[in-house]
């Protein structure tokens, strides 16, 4: 596990809990020598775990559209920027340079973000970890959708297992270190479901 992509919002929240998280976050990161992979600004949570991370010595990357460079306010204190055309280069970037990915409190970017490297990971497409970090519960009404998905068979029990959540940084950050798929192929698995059906 040498880097983590971190998709969190680019405003701070309501509440300093949400910085607390992202410091603490980052502080594990450097601890256990895992780089930063993440959007690039440097606004919101966005700014808060790159300037953690850069404080501590450790190393972060931003990707981030020319776009998005004067919105988010592109972080000058990076170990590198990369400054890419669109979101889909973005996001294919972060996803390239990262062995794993966390989605910290956020809004529909973090989401959209999270939601489409599970799909890939559902596709098979990639076999990497991801994971919630459920800062002060923000993430309990997803978690709770997730097992309806499940219960209305949209989603089988193994493919919800592929976004695990945890509120500790530590305990999330050495379940990514002690990872390995057990999930293969959403289509099998699909097919495997339908014959337990009445």
């Amino acid at each position: 596990m040498k880097s983590i992509c971190v998709y969190c919002g680019s405003s701070v929240g309501a509440s300093e809990v949400y910085a607390q998280g992202a410091r603490a976050l980052a502080q594990q990161m450097v601890k256990d020598n895992i780089a930063l992979v993440y959007g690039g600004g440097n606004v919101g949570l966005m700014g808060v775990i790159a300037t953690e991370v850069m404080r501590l010595g450790g190393e972060a990357t931003g990707v981030i559209p020319k776009a998005l460079l004067d919105k988010e306010l592109g972080h000058n204190g990076l170990t590198r920027l990369h400054i890419v055309k669109d979101m889909h280069e973005r996001k294919a970037m972060m996803a390239e340079l990262s062995d794993g990915f966390v989605a910290m409190p956020g809004g529909m970017g973090t989401l959209e973000e999270l939601f489409e490297v599970l799909t890939w990971a559902q596709l098979g497409f990639h076999y990497k970890p991801i994971g919630l970090l459920n800062v002060d519960g923000f993430y309990d009404n997803l978690i709770a959708f997730i097992e309806h998905l499940v219960s209305q068979r949209f989603l089988t029990a193994e493919q919800s297992l592929l976004m695990m959540h945890d509120a500790d940084p530590a305990s999330l950050v050495q379940r990514f270190k002690t990872y390995k798929p057990s999930y293969t192929n959403k289509w099998a698995d699909h097919k495997a479901a339908d014959k337990l059906l009445p």
